[in-house]
């Protein structure tokens, strides 16, 4: 593995995904350079601030919501605002959608992954966390047929195991981990 390979990741999750997210951004390395994109199923009235307020008090990163037209930066953890998809256009500038529900939910995952893959290609990294739904499969799918590398977290370590149990169905799931292994294969990037 190229460390210079990837230039982005996208995590998704839904039930239990806050409480990982919490355990994974804040264990990252200071010197982590490559964004990330958090798409995690919450209520249309969630409160935007909230997981954004809660990550910056325990991170060294940089960690936001997501803009319209704002260009992805290195060293950022973006967060997809509720009620809105978050997608990635040809320029790698962010764009939000209130378009339709996809798997009840807006943030989808499959959205964001889908629109990741189509621009990053090759240089993408994809993980699911634990979750009720299915939604993040499809898009796990699309992130490894365009060449990314495709994670999950292990279906018996989950608070819900639906989510990472429907990547792996799908045949293109390259890694299943640990949250603590999750962390140590970031860093090791």
């Amino acid at each position: 593995m190229q460390e210079q390979a990837y230039k982005l990741v996208v995590i998704g999750g839904s039930v239990g995904s806050v409480g990982a997210v919490m355990k994974i951004i804040p264990e990252l390395s200071p010197n982590f350079k490559l964004p990330i994109i958090l798409v995690l199923h919450r209520s249309a009235t969630s409160h935007n601030g909230f997981i954004t307020n809660i990550l910056q008090d325990k991170s060294p990163l940089f960690i936001k919501e997501a803009e319209e037209k704002e260009p992805v930066a290195q060293a950022t953890v973006y967060v997809a605002p509720a009620d809105h998809h978050l997608l990635i256009e040809s320029d790698f500038t962010f764009s939000l959608d209130v378009s339709e529900k996809v798997h009840y939910s807006r943030p989808s995952i499959d959205v964001t992954f889908e629109s990741a893959a189509q621009h990053y290609t090759s240089n993408l990294i994809g993980i699911l966390l634990t979750g009720a739904n299915t939604d993040g499969a499809e898009g796990i799918a699309e992130i490894a047929k365009s060449g990314g590398l495709t994670i999950v977290q292990k279906p018996e370590t989950a608070e819900v195991d639906t989510m990472p149990q429907a990547a792996i169905k799908t045949g293109q799931v390259q890694h299943i981990l640990t949250l603590d292994e999750v962390i140590n294969f970031l860093n090791n990037l």
